[in-house]
């Protein structure tokens, strides 16, 4: 579903990425663990399509980011940590919005934005500016803008932040309900414990290089995934 092949960026001589190799098939939930500066948030706006990188190629469900960046995005969705909404529209609109953009049918975007506005508790409140949401329900819309197109894989900078429990739960819910359906997910998350309950597969990132990854038994061993996290940032 996804092939990240050699993907290096840097910002001047400094790279914050660094020949990361990574694939991720259909099925799977893949978290990406590591500190601030690490990389994550580099190589997740990479794979989006929103930031040029320097070497190395990305695929999305087999095409090539490179050769057909359109048809990638129509494959795929990308929730950033700090959703950036337009705050003058109200929750309606926007994803009314998304759904144009994405060719949605009046039919099935009435159903599915009814559906999971309901899911999300957001029903009541589409009707209201962006600009009076508070973080978590911006963070809820822009999950909702997400998926109404039914996306191949989706990509995540820190999705559980600013959710109150009962929506954390939900998108992990849903999340496993993607997988399962064949679709896949790459999220970054700071949230070990969730990650090491939810995830098939882990990547942990260090100064912009791959440290370990593999099957959640694979890079965790015995350990729990703090345990091993902070042993790779101590070395």
């Amino acid at each position: 579903m996804l092939r990240i092949e050699h993907l290096t960026k840097k910002y001047g001589d400094k790279a914050a990425v660094e020949d990361l190799s990574l694939h991720i098939a259909p099925g799977e939930i893949y978290g990406f663990i590591g500190h601030n500066g690490a990389g994550k948030t580099t190589t997740l706006r990479s794979v989006a399509g929103i930031q040029q990188f320097d070497e190395g190629e990305i695929f999305i469900d087999g095409v090539s980011l490179k050769e057909d960046a359109l048809e990638c995005k129509r494959r795929m969705a990308y929730v950033p940590d700090n959703p950036d909404l337009f705050e003058y529209m109200s929750g309606i609109k926007y994803l009314n919005f998304i759904a144009d953009v994405f060719g949605v049918s009046a039919t099935d975007r009435k159903r599915d934005i009814q559906d999971l506005a309901e899911r999300f508790g957001l029903a009541e409140d589409l009707g209201q500016p962006i600009s009076a949401y508070s973080h978590g329900m911006k963070q809820k819309l822009a999950l909702i803008g997400a998926l109404i197109h039914k996306p191949r894989l989706i990509l995540m900078d820190e999705p559980f932040v600013g959710l109150d429990p009962k929506a954390a739960h939900l998108l992990k819910t849903m999340m496993r309900e993607l997988c399962d359906q064949g679709g896949a997910i790459f999220f970054s998350t700071h949230v070990l414990e969730v990650a090491e309950k939810l995830c098939d597969k882990v990547a942990i990132i260090k100064d912009g290089k791959l440290v370990r990854f593999g099957t959640m038994e694979e890079v965790k061993g015995d350990d729990s995934l703090e345990e091993v996290f902070l042993e790779l940032e101590a070395e």
